[in-house]
């Protein structure tokens, strides 16, 4: 390559452990460190490329032909420092395994802008995806209406993963009695994804729903892989302490897809502790601005600001990846200036095609004890004489969680469409549901909606004769 030097050296037996970046360059004379890449090879060999300027500069916008799986499941994010694609794994059509990832990254180095092509891949390959947008539904809005589930809330996305691990563990017995060991895709049940975006809020330690997040994520890495329910997560940090304290868990993220973008201070000894990069493996720094030089001015030299604050956003290490010490970056996603509204340029990547696949029904995850806890609160709300409507439970301050979002009709709904004025008993109200042209519905799920409508006073209790009634409205 044109204007490039090369250096091929060798290394001690295990290869390169640790280094200093800033003496390579000073020893180079390089001033603008992100102009040296570094990289080791395979043996006792390491790479040192100068460029006249960092090759991951001039990035292309993301196209749709990137985001469709490719025959072994891969989608193209984006490209090595060297030009090589960069690839992220989705599928493995060889085992029928979904995949569970992490993208790990401090704030402003472009986890959500990648979140956003993950979610528009799946969407345009035909991946049913339910979100947990844990930034106030801030960090990925342009999914609104793009994904078949979509939560903003703690406890909200504590239902959607249950409602996960729920589906997993029903393909598990139903594949088991089909003799059937693997997932097949689309055959009968399309390859599901939960995606969490800020999970380090759910995670973290103090956290309310810490303990149960960090098994329910567990539980779909441990079971959701091998029957077609798969599981993301992207946070800012990646101590052991920030994903749950769950050895467990950090071990299926290690196993997994992990990327790691531009890291605050500490985070890499935390990454390297953790066992989420590998012990030996020596990763170049990562810079907020590219190609800032920092001189020292003399006292008669007037003083200029930098033309070019050219941010690093998007520029990574795939760690799980064949290349692990490689530098690559992201296509770009979406505009390179921020919008007053929607995102267009995202709105166009994802499409006006409706989302593949239902909404989770949120509360039909919803305890009895977490519903008496809720009745309890809004009657003491309500006073004396006084009314109250019952919401989601809700660990954030500044409203309460909604039940579910615009989209195809819930259970509680067909339930309350099916239901005549003098009642009818389960068996039969199964039987109503199941041939009303919706999803097939379990007894489980009907029971436990039907104590939800109860709680609600929308419908009674059964009484001796076993019949569900509604209560009207008013």
């Amino acid at each position: 390559m044109k204007d490039v030097r090369e250096y091929v050296l060798k290394t001690p037996a295990g290869g390169v452990k640790k280094y200093d970046h800033d003496a390579l360059c000073d020893y180079l004379e390089v001033d603008d460190r992100s102009r040296v890449i570094f990289e080791q090879g395979v043996g006792r060999e390491a790479i040192v490329r100068v460029y006249p300027a960092n090759p991951l500069m001039n990035m292309r916008s993301i196209r749709i032909e990137d985001l469709l799986l490719d025959d072994r499941g891969f989608i193209t994010i984006g490209s090595y420092y060297d030009g090589v694609p960069l690839k992220f794994r989705l599928f493995d059509p060889r085992t029928g395994n979904a995949q569970r990832a992490a993208v790990f990254g401090t704030t402003g180095a472009g986890k959500s802008r990648l979140v956003q092509a993950i979610l528009v891949a799946c969407k345009v390959s035909g991946i049913v995806v339910h979100l947990a947008d844990l930034k106030s539904g801030q960090s990925v809005p342009e999914a609104n209406g793009q994904v078949a589930t979509r939560v903003t809330a703690q406890f909200e996305t504590i239902l959607m993963l249950r409602g996960l691990v729920a589906e997993a563990h029903r393909r598990m017995k139903a594949y088991a009695e089909m003799g059937r060991s693997g997932f097949v895709k689309n055959d009968p049940d399309p390859l599901v994804y939960g995606i969490v975006d800020e999970a380090n809020r759910l995670l973290e330690k103090g956290a309310p729903f810490r303990e149960e997040g960090a098994y329910l994520i567990k539980e779909l890495g441990r079971t959701g892989r091998s029957v077609g329910v798969g599981i993301i997560i992207a946070a800012q940090a990646g101590h052991l302490e920030e994903l749950g304290g769950s050895d467990t868990l950090r071990a299926m993220l290690k196993e997994g897809e992990v990327v790691l973008l531009r890291w605050s201070s500490g985070m890499m000894q935390q990454l390297v502790g953790d066992g989420l990069v590998p012990r030996g493996e020596a990763l170049q720094p990562i810079p907020k601005v590219v190609g800032r030089v920092q001189r020292v001015r003399r006292y008669n030299e007037v003083a200029t600001e930098d033309a070019d604050d050219v941010n690093s956003q998007g520029m990574l290490y795939h760690l799980t990846a064949a290349r692990p010490t490689s530098m690559a970056r992201t296509f770009i996603v979406g505009s390179v200036t921020p919008c007053t509204g929607y995102d267009p340029v995202i709105l166009d990547l994802y499409g006006p095609a409706a989302p593949p696949g239902e909404q989770i029904n949120l509360p039909a995850y919803i305890t009895d004890k977490e519903l008496e806890a809720v009745a309890n609160r809004d009657t003491a709300a309500a006073g004396p004489g006084g009314t109250a409507t019952t919401t989601l439970p809700h660990a954030e301050a500044g409203g309460a969680a909604t039940a579910a979002q615009a989209g195809p009709v819930s259970t509680a709904q067909r339930i309350l469409a099916a239901l005549p004025a003098d009642g009818m008993t389960v068996p039969d109200l199964m039987t109503a549901l199941n041939a009303d042209g919706g999803r097939e519905v379990r007894r489980g799920t009907v029971l436990t909606t039907i104590s939800t409508l109860r709680n609600d006073g929308k419908v009674a209790r059964p009484d001796g004769s076993g019949l569900v009634i509604p209560i009207p409205a008013g």
